[in-house]
């Protein structure tokens, strides 16, 4: 913290309880953010610091009611005195959902909406909008509709509207969530862009601690438990090696650097790849990646799926899959990744039979899918949504469970005991008769995998299993597909996560303008500079790390380390 800048936000000894749970939320958190500073609060989800920023931006106490205790201060005054529209005129929150934050029938009217509400004049008004639009390079957009964008323009709609009211301070809450990789460098960078040049306070709540590292920020403020854990520069946090024990993912080249021996120290500059000082890291990682022998695993088994010139239209005039061909054999683990947009979902719909192929083939085993109903297929492919509450329709989780084979007429006495199989496998055999509403995002993730399960499907395709998940809930969910994985279960990933695609999928397929570009391992992939580039994915800091101290072969230092953090974690 600059000591020499003006103190914009101040917690003092600072508590927070809801009124509907049993203990404080936020406990004796001391925190002083000044004035210009950009500062990255991480931690576990239920650490408390999406509560922080509700506190900062007023929906605590305006929208959640509970008790505070202690001081928060902003720009000197104490919120709790304040109005929640005094509140927005001095903190703008970007939230994790652009969908829930639009107003206006245009790009233009909803970045206007906070002019509009202070009846100002219309010609400044439209001055002002084209300026934040330009600047957000959302300037040619304003007629269309913001549900008509890709994320990425969503979030940057997002963004002007809060930009618009020249506010001093901006939050971002989960600003990564539903990017691809490379729109949320974009995002980072155009946070980077309004940090600079209009010297705002800038405050990102965020999980993806290595993607937000992509650029410069002053301080990390880590919160576990409710409580600051620590408050420091990325390059003294990255040195401490406490983020792993709390569950949160330090970046990779990070981890590459301890499992060759290296003794992490601030003076390395290790909290960003930019500024790692390659001459005191680089013989170390060089004798790493000689001393490692590749371990690969071969997989003969025969095809269980196969597209073969594979397309699909909504409409005769957009094509969105054209001429797709793959193999995918039994018992694999695939991801299927590419830009938004880019026909990943699409291409799910026509296995599952939600729609039609209008030329090529699908088969299954050998065998044309073609003819084959939903309720057909469902027996052999199961489907898990994105979001959990779009697939579930019972208010009980046994009930849930069982409607699948009660739909098919399957006698009560044989549902029970496939039923209890399945959530026994997914780990809820003690939640059987609980209501789904008392269940957390992710235990509701695992009653839809559990309703595809109790089908016995051998294939199970998931719509980005952990997107929205901490580190510590996203290797539970990856460890229980493992162990589906392992029981036979072919796995089909549409993700937009490189750490999982890189971890847990040693095969990968690139959907880029409905085309396949890509089918290799996920190292080659994501050593591949062009088809990264192509795809909207991210070059693995892995791979930047074994160029950068002269490694021979970079991808198979990628390929090294996922080799050796799986032994270690099935050690």
């Amino acid at each position: 913290m600059d000591t020499n800048k003006k103190p914009i936000i101040q917690f003092n000894s600072f508590q927070f309880h809801y009124f509907s749970q049993a203990e404080p939320t936020l406990h004796d958190i001391n925190l002083t953010i000044c004035e210009g500073e950009k500062v990255l609060i991480v931690g576990p989800s239920g650490s408390g610091k999406s509560t922080l920023g509700n506190c900062l931006n007023g929906l605590i106490p305006f929208a959640y009611k509970g008790e505070i205790e202690g001081s928060l201060k902003i720009n000197g005054r104490e919120t709790r005195e304040m109005n929640i529209f005094e509140l927005s005129k001095m903190v703008g929150t970007v939230l994790q959902d652009a969908d829930g934050q639009f107003i206006g029938l245009t790009v233009g009217e909803d970045i206007a909406f906070a002019l509009e509400n202070d009846c100002v004049d219309q010609g400044k008004m439209k001055e002002a909008v084209q300026k934040v639009a330009d600047m957000v390079d959302m300037g040619n957009l304003l007629k269309s509709s913001p549900f008509e964008l890709s994320g990425g323009q969503k979030q940057r709609v997002s963004f002007a509207g809060v930009m618009v009211d020249d506010v001093d301070i901006l939050l971002f809450d989960e600003p990564l969530a539903n990017l691809d990789p490379a729109t949320g460098k974009t995002a980072i960078d155009l946070i980077d862009h309004v940090w600079k040049e209009l010297g705002k306070t800038v405050v990102i709540i965020e999980h993806r601690l290595e993607d937000v590292l992509y650029r410069d920020v002053d301080r990390i403020v880590v919160v576990n438990d409710g409580r600051i854990a620590a408050d420091m520069s990325p390059d003294e946090l990255i040195a401490a090696d406490i983020l792993p024990g709390m569950g949160i993912r330090e970046p990779l080249y990070a981890t590459a650097l301890k499992y060759a021996g290296v003794r992490v120290t601030p003076e390395m500059r290790p909290g960003r790849m930019e500024t790692l000082r390659i001459d005191l890291v680089k013989e170390a990682v060089q004798k790493w990646a000689l001393s490692r022998v590749p371990d690969r695993e071969v997989n003969n088994r025969p095809d269980i799926l196969a597209a073969e010139h594979l397309s699909f239209q909504y409409t005769k005039k957009r094509r969105i899959l054209k001429d797709i061909n793959f193999h995918i054999r039994e018992g694999e683990m695939v991801s299927i990744v590419g830009t938004n947009g880019a026909g990943k979902s699409t291409l799910a719909k026509v296995i599952c039979g939600f729609v039609t192929e209008d030329e090529g083939r699908l088969l299954y085993e050998g065998e044309d899918l073609k003819g084959k109903t939903i309720k057909e297929r469902s027996r052999m492919i199961g489907f898990v949504m994105q979001n959990p509450n779009q697939m579930i329709c019972k208010p009980m989780i046994y009930d849930e469970v069982a409607l699948g084979l009660r739909i098919r007429g399957v006698d009560e006495a044989e549902t029970e005991k496939r039923v209890e199989k399945a959530l026994k496998i997914c780990g809820l055999a003690p939640f059987k008769k609980w209501p789904i509403s008392a269940l957390s995002f992710g235990q509701k993730k695992r009653v839809t995998i559990a309703s595809a399960l109790v089908l016995d499907p051998k294939i199970l395709i998931l719509d980005e299993p952990t997107a929205g998940q901490d580190f510590h809930h996203y290797t539970e969910i990856m460890e229980f597909l493992k162990s589906l994985n392992s029981e036979g279960v072919t796995i089909i990933m549409i993700t937009h996560d490189m750490h999982l695609m890189l971890e847990y999928t040693p095969h990968a397929i690139v959907i880029s303008d409905g085309q396949k570009i890509g089918d290799a391992t996920s190292a080659e992939i994501l050593t591949n500079e062009t088809i990264t580039e192509q795809a909207n994915l991210k070059i693995t800091s892995l791979y930047e790390l074994a160029v950068a101290c002269g490694v021979e072969n970079p991808e198979g230092f990628v390929q090294n380390f996922i080799d050796y953090e799986r032994g270690l974690r099935h050690a």
